[in-house]
């Protein structure tokens, strides 16, 4: 069986374009399909379309609606969770995911020695020149001081064995970030590039605020290197402070202690200060998440399952 794991916010323009094209390569695929859609507390008709769905197609068409938008995150640990196929599959319903590679895919993993094939962008056409920019920066940044590799232009779009799937449930954390436990988990991956697509339908749920925050989180819940970088260079300040001290010093003892210099003064001050509060921001960034994952509250609630549609029947 393969089960392809769907996280929806506000897909109700996209959901029936994305079946159809699923259904028309699934004639292509030997294995049996079931849908896992996961509604993050969409605000549209997304979860009237789910409902839909499953009357459709009751034995292959499930759905978890959440009690809010818990994020993409926790949609995609949720559909995880649910899925029981011996294939995963992670897509978006907006069809920038292309379903025609599903094949390849299958293909890939059962001829040889792996266990993930991974999807990646081949460029970033039709994309923002900001967007793109901080993105590359990111990829950059993660890669040189993190501990886990990440793919510049990687979707979450992937098909994984099993014991894949069952390694990337078992890391529990209410700080998820999807890109950097594929790779931390390890295992066979191999990717296959595409050109970029635009959506289908709708309206893009990703701000370039949300994308900011989304990857100041990578870089905090797969490296320390903020931190590290943040003890540098107050040692470095603590020493230039030294230096400059035992400079006044002798200025003054041999020329004497003069009042002009204050605007310099001023500005060293605000300077360091400025410095204290951007180093007092990252170290409480971490004491955020230790402080988040230490209220051991649920990743996701569930308010809705096809299982309570049929119960009304």
């Amino acid at each position: 069986m393969l089960s392809i794991v769907v996280p929806c916010f506000n897909e109700e323009e996209s959901l029936p374009y994305f079946v159809k094209e699923v259904e028309d390569v699934g004639k292509s695929i030997s294995h049996s399909i079931e849908y896992i859609f996961v509604n993050d507390g969409s605000k549209d008709d997304t979860l009237k379309s789910l409902r839909e769905l499953h009357k459709k197609m009751p034995d292959r068409v499930r759905y978890i609606s959440f009690s809010r938008n818990f994020g993409k995150e926790s949609a995609l640990y949720a559909g995880l969770q649910a899925a029981r196929g011996d294939l995963i599959t992670l897509m978006d319903a907006d069809l920038q995911d292309p379903p025609e590679l599903l094949p390849q895919m299958i293909e890939r993993i059962e001829t040889s020695d792996i266990d993930c094939v991974g999807t990646r962008r081949q460029d970033r056409k039709g994309e923002p020149a900001i967007r793109s920019f901080f993105a590359r920066l990111f990829y950059k940044l993660v890669n040189k001081f993190g501990d886990t590799e990440m793919i510049d232009g990687a979707r979450d779009f992937r098909l994984m064995t099993r014991p894949m799937v069952d390694s990337i449930l078992s890391m529990t954390e209410y700080n998820r970030f999807s890109k950097g436990i594929f790779s931390w988990v390890g295992f066979n991956t191999e990717y296959i590039s595409y050109e970029n697509r635009e959506r289908v339908a709708g309206d893009s749920s990703w701000s370039f605020w949300s994308l900011f925050k989304y990857s100041i989180d990578g870089i905090v819940n797969f490296s320390d290197a903020p931190l590290t970088l943040a003890a540098l260079i107050g040692s470095i300040s603590c020493i230039a402070a030294v230096i400059a001290l035992i400079f006044i010093v002798f200025r003054a003892l041999l020329f004497g202690d003069p009042t002009s210099g204050w605007p310099s003064l001023a500005s060293i001050v605000l300077f360091v200060g400025g410095l204290q509060l951007l180093f007092l921001g990252i170290i409480g960034k971490y004491i955020g998440k230790i402080f988040l994952e230490t209220k051991k509250r649920p990743i996701y609630i569930v308010k809705e399952t096809e299982k309570d549609l049929e119960k009304e029947r």
